[in-house]
């Protein structure tokens, strides 16, 4: 590969800290829906709240 290619690859400290945070973030998220009580006779799937905001298919919506 040439350098160019080897830059590209290559990500910034800051980069490399918003990516850590975004993980920790998840977790956060996957244990706090794994904490959530099992909901009877419900639609199934993932909490559509779990972000703080209603979403269908990863997509914040209005409903």
């Amino acid at each position: 590969m040439s350098d160019g290619a080897n830059r590209l690859k290559e990500l910034s400290p800051q980069a490399k800290r918003a990516l850590a945070e975004a993980r920790e973030r998840r977790a956060e998220i996957d244990a706090r829906q794994n904490e959530m009580p099992t909901e009877l006779n419900g639609r199934g799937g993932l909490e559509p709240t779990r972000y703080d905001d209603w979403e269908i298919k990863g997509i914040a919506c209005d409903f």
